[in-house]
């Protein structure tokens, strides 16, 4: 992982966007299908990246933004001002079966999936909208990769544990992370009785207020903090060139098998795992993202155990995928701590629909198990499970050992 190689020179940001905002509307029929795959080597050809500035507010839509309300820096939607010019928290999140389902991820204005060690997968949520919140999680323990995801968007990075790799970074000046293994731990988090540990562990709004006020951290943005994400005006929608049909979406996890099934009445793709929908433990609601990105990234193992190094700042490929349509991107950081960018094939930043977003971090060598799937050929969506290969998983994660 390229964390310390030397900054890339900022460039002016290309003008146009390939990707297409219309006003509000029925989809067009989509009929062609695709499913990636693997490269022994991926060429990611330079793009044009944006000027580093001080954050400004999103350019407005054609009607005026509403007293009182921001546009928001996760999900391009009108907020207020208090919440969407408060800077987000990032929560790591237990996602093995036993920890399921996990509580308040619905609030999440956009949420990463990545793989850990063992085949199994970690969820980090991150929110601007959480003050309502008396439960989040379960809270699971830190790989170094994630700190470096949650950074993009100047969040402050909450966990419980942490892998030996990521005990250096945590360290750096430039993180302000929350640790329940800190020994003001138990004033943020808190553990429950209806599961076994570590899958008990839970944290809140006023816990994490808790944090904050201890460490002393701003929750103001940094004067010199960059969206990475742009959107398409609050009531636009995107259309996307090609007919690359995306009905249903499979990132090709291996332990949980997710995937996201698109309904074409409110235009949204709800998120499946184990098998089942997956619910936000408070709403007993599936939950559902208008935006899905797929991130191919390099990467290697650090040991012995499995614990990966999956590249955050080597450029790489991906797909973007909204209303029922795909097209190939490319994606790359400009800062080590600053936000990825996402670009269409013309070297263009894409612009995303309003609404959360969720985010597959695919190892590339295993491009191969993913499927983007159109609706006249989408295969059964129902699994059997892999009983054994789960209870194995869940017994490492639940010994594993958080310093």
């Amino acid at each position: 992982m390229k964390k310390y190689a030397k900054l890339i020179l900022m460039l002016g940001l290309a003008g146009t966007m390939l990707t297409g905002c219309q006003k509000k509307a029925a989809d067009t029929e989509a009929t062609v299908t695709a499913t990636p795959t693997p490269t022994e080597e991926v060429v990611v050809e330079e793009t044009p990246t944006p000027e580093v500035m001080a954050a400004e507010e999103p350019t407005p839509t054609e009607d005026p933004i509403p007293e009182g309300q921001v546009v928001s820096y996760l999900t391009g939607e009108y907020v207020p001002e208090e919440i969407g010019r408060r800077r987000p928290v990032a929560v790591m999140l237990n996602n093995v079966k036993a920890a399921c389902p996990q509580a308040g991820i619905a609030n999440a204005g956009v949420v990463y999936e990545a793989p850990v060690e063992g085949g199994i997968t970690r969820l980090m949520g991150v929110f601007e909208d959480y003050d309502n919140l008396e439960k989040i999680g379960s809270v699971r323990s830190c790989r170094d990769y994630y700190i470096f995801y949650a950074s993009g968007f100047n969040a402050i990075y909450t966990h419980y544990g942490q892998s030996a790799y990521a005990l250096p970074i945590l360290d750096l000046p430039e993180v302000n992370n929350l640790s329940g293994l800190a020994g003001y731990g138990d004033q943020v988090f808190y553990r429950t009785t209806d599961r076994k540990s570590p899958h008990n562990a839970y944290t809140s709004f006023e816990g994490i207020q808790k944090g904050i006020e201890i460490n002393g951290y701003s929750q103001e943005y940094a004067e010199d903090f960059v969206p990475g994400y742009a959107f398409c005006a609050v009531d636009d929608d995107i259309e996307l060139p090609g007919t690359v049909d995306a009905s249903v979406v499979k990132p090709g996890y291996f332990l949980n098998e997710p995937w996201f099934e698109y309904n074409p009445e409110d235009k949204l793709y709800y998120r499946f795992q184990y098998g089942e929908p997956h619910i936000d433990q408070l709403t007993g609601e599936q939950i559902a993202f208008k935006n899905i990105i797929l991130q191919y990234s390099s990467w290697r193992n650090y040991d012995e155990h499995g614990y990966l190094n999956i590249d955050v700042d080597e450029p790489n490929v991906g797909k973007y995928i909204v209303n029922g349509k795909a097209i190939d991107i490319t994606w790359k950081k400009h800062t080590p701590w600053g936000a990825t960018y996402y670009y269409d094939t013309n070297g263009n930043q894409i612009t995303l629909d309003t609404g959360k977003t969720f985010v597959c971090i695919v190892q590339d060598t295993y491009a191969d198990r993913v499927e983007i799937l159109g609706s006249d050929s989408a295969a059964d969506t129902s699994t059997e499970g892999t009983s054994e290969e789960q209870a194995a998983a869940e017994e490492a994660a639940a010994s594993e050992t958080e310093y």
